[in-house]
């Protein structure tokens, strides 16, 4: 029987019901774990991660898929009402990871138990602190540009203010996974301070406004708007641009010169899981260089362990490599997290006329 994909809130619910009633003796007699994630390459994930890993632990998985924000939401729900966990293990993006961990929602891992910490590079072994769970993959936030259409050389963030890009620039929308960093680029970049000074970063904003045609929610709304033509320039996280250059061969490709920033996504053992040492086993199994390596090979996910070796084709598209992770740039994230909301309602304020 194919696994079901079971969505936030109104899937847990189905979930209880299905892990009470089961699904036949076999099934019943195997240990379940829940893992939390996004419902994006599903198929090739089954065939890459969780059906191996079933096959070798001899355990049976079930997914809940939706957002970051709707996924953890849920898990916070539970834990403020007292309620049993139904999740093991929840994949997020690092700055919803940082929420997690700063609202107690993650159990603390025994590192003894995820050996294959030590293969993984050190940008990704404890991002939210020693306690609590890694990075699995790694990814990047840099520029992409029409090479046709623009005739000056891309190679700044503070391009995106150049009048030649006026009305055809996109930017993520603040409550997006990457949306903080127009704070970081503006404050740090363009006016030379500290994301601290804000009133200087909002300064710059409004004025990088003038220049934005529209700011985007999802990937597949910027691909649109680059195929079409609306857009030359944009801040873009590395796993959405095979979708734009699938649709527009002349896009590149922009390590700018300040630095292309981090992007890590986080697997995390839920506080008041019953599978705790089956959870670590699980992203011990994550982190394994075969697991990498197949994620990587078919385009999933960039690959953390450092023994993953690539052809150059191969790593096309991933953030690969030594030298090209330990350039990237990192924040302060927690202060990024602390300062989210505030930095929303200033944004919907003073931006969003």
């Amino acid at each position: 029987m194919r696994k079901a994909s079971l969505i936030s809130l109104l899937g847990l619910s189905v979930l209880l019901l299905f892990s009470l009633t089961g699904c036949g003796d076999d099934a019943s007699d195997k240990d379940t774990l829940v893992i939390s994630t996004w419902g994006f390459n599903e198929d090739i994930f089954w065939e890459n991660v969780f059906t191996p890993f079933e096959e070798e632990h001899d355990v049976e998985i079930e997914l809940v898929v939706g957002n970051n924000s709707e996924r953890l939401n849920e898990v916070r729900m539970r834990a403020e009402e007292g309620q049993d966990q139904v999740v093991d293990v929840i994949y997020l993006a690092e700055n919803y990871a940082i929420q997690g961990r700063n609202d107690g929602l993650f159990a603390e891992i025994n590192r003894e138990n995820i050996p294959n910490l030590e293969e993984i590079y050190e940008i990704g072994q404890a991002p939210l602190g020693e306690e609590y769970g890694p990075a699995y993959t790694i990814g990047s936030y840099g520029l992409v540009y029409d090479s046709e259409e623009v005739d000056m050389e891309v190679e700044s963030w503070t391009d995106l203010w150049n009048e030649e890009f006026e009305g055809r620039v996109s930017m993520p929308e603040i409550n997006t996974t990457a949306g903080p960093l127009n704070v970081v680029i503006a404050a740090e970049d363009k006016q030379g301070v500290t994301i601290q000074d804000e009133d200087e970063a909002f300064e710059a904003l409004k004025d990088l406004d003038e220049n934005v045609l529209e700011y985007y929610g999802r990937s597949s709304e910027l691909v649109n708007m680059f195929t079409q033509g609306e857009v030359l320039i944009a801040g873009v996280q590395d796993f959405a641009f095979e979708g734009i250059k699938d649709g527009l061969p002349s896009a590149e490709w922009v390590d700018p010169v300040e630095g292309t920033f981090v992007n890590r996504n986080v697997v995390n053992v839920v506080e008041g899981t019953e599978n705790q040492e089956l959870a670590e086993e699980f992203i011990n199994f994550l982190l394994s260089e075969e697991v990498q390596e197949r994620n990587a090979l078919d385009k999933l996910d960039s690959p953390i362990n450092k023994n993953v070796e690539l052809t150059e084709e191969e790593a096309e598209g991933l953030t690969y490599g030594e030298d090209v992770i330990e350039s990237l740039r990192t924040t302060d994230s927690d202060y990024i997290v602390e300062h989210t909301e505030e930095w929303s309602h200033r944004w919907n304020r003073e931006l969003s006329q």
